[in-house]
């Protein structure tokens, strides 16, 4: 049986890193598959429970971004939890398309093989990047 805390903010229970970030590990609501990981500081997530779809920090970038602004294959959150430790959230999402900028429905497409010697591709690719954002 759940129960509600209300001693304190969602927030204040989490444990950010010294860049200010906590990874995301994102999951398909509906067959359990982890999508993607990326990763989110407090204003994304803020934006994210504010919008109803995930929004990250880009690293590389150093700004936010809005899964599916360019290519369309949104995330609708459909909750977000956070580990006992509090230094990971869990996003699960109805994802529209692909989840991965390779065009694969997950980040996670390829798999170790014979001892790691061998990489397969576990899934089918749902369009080339081409297809999704233009030729670059």
């Amino acid at each position: 049986m759940w129960h509600w805390i209300t001693r304190m903010s969602f927030f204040d229970e989490l444990k950010f890193n010294a860049e200010g970030l906590i990874p995301a590990v994102i999951q398909e609501e509906s067959t359990g598959r982890v999508l993607m990981l990326a990763w989110m500081n407090r204003g994304a997530l803020e934006k994210t429970l504010e919008l109803g779809q995930t929004v990250f920090w880009s690293r590389s970038r150093r700004k936010l971004w809005i899964k599916g602004e360019t290519s369309g294959h949104v995330q609708r959150v459909k909750s977000v939890a956070f580990d006992c430790d509090g230094d990971t959230l869990l996003i699960q999402v109805e994802q529209a398309g692909a989840a991965c900028h390779e065009g694969y429905k997950s980040c996670f497409y390829r798999a170790a093989e014979d001892g790691g010697l061998r990489i397969r591709i576990t899934e089918p690719r749902l369009r080339t990047p081409d297809e999704i954002y233009g030729k670059q």
